[in-house]
């Protein structure tokens, strides 16, 4: 047996261990990401009409030791560009009721942080929006930048399982399925 990279791995056990114990993240693993500026949209449409829904106050958290995955968006603050559209989205969310829409879950695929290529993800967890939570499979993008975690990711999901009474226009019902997206840069949160 090669005692002398018995020796080295022993000193970096040592190290690791060391630096869990006081509570000093090792880089990448050890770290929190956060950002209360995120993008979020939906696409609806309904017979030779598409609107698009937008905020740029997504809330969003990635804990990277325990592959935790939270991100939030007040629905009050998505417009779709016409004011009466937006009260009527709210009215349809009940939004005073529901306000925010939420995905908690992990993350179900490896990330290595030490790379800086844009790395596929799945998440798995809990997507809740106007009071009804499922269970949903999403997939992104996670890429390790010096601003911090730069994401992406896309899903639909269907009005109807979440107890949303689609909203017509004339004869004309609003598709059920809802494309939606999000994207932002999620900065690492200092440990203050």
């Amino acid at each position: 047996m090669n005692y002398g990279i018995t020796r080295t791995i022993q000193g970096w056990l040592l190290i690791v261990v060391g630096a869990v114990l006081l509570g000093i993240p090792a880089e990448g693993y050890g770290q929190v990401y956060f950002t209360e500026n995120g993008h979020a949209e939906f696409d609806s449409s309904v017979p030779l009409h598409t609107f698009t829904g937008r905020s740029d106050q997504l809330v969003g958290k990635i804990n990277l030791p325990d592959s935790t995955v939270d991100f939030y968006l007040d629905v009050h603050t998505i417009e779709t560009g016409i004011a009466k559209r937006d009260r009527d989205m709210l009215e349809t969310l009940e939004a005073e009721q529901h306000p925010f829409a939420e995905f908690f879950g992990k993350l179900a695929t490896p990330f290595d942080p030490d790379s800086a290529s844009p790395q596929e993800v799945t998440v798995e967890g809990d997507f809740s929006v106007h009071g009804v939570t499922n269970q949903v499979s999403i997939d992104g993008s996670l890429q390790k930048s010096a601003e911090g975690l730069k994401v992406t990711a896309s899903w639909t999901i269907n009005m109807e399982d979440y107890d949303i009474e689609p909203p017509g226009i004339l004869f004309y019902r609003v598709s059920e399925e809802i494309p939606i997206s999000i994207s932002a840069t999620l900065p690492p949160q200092s440990s203050n």
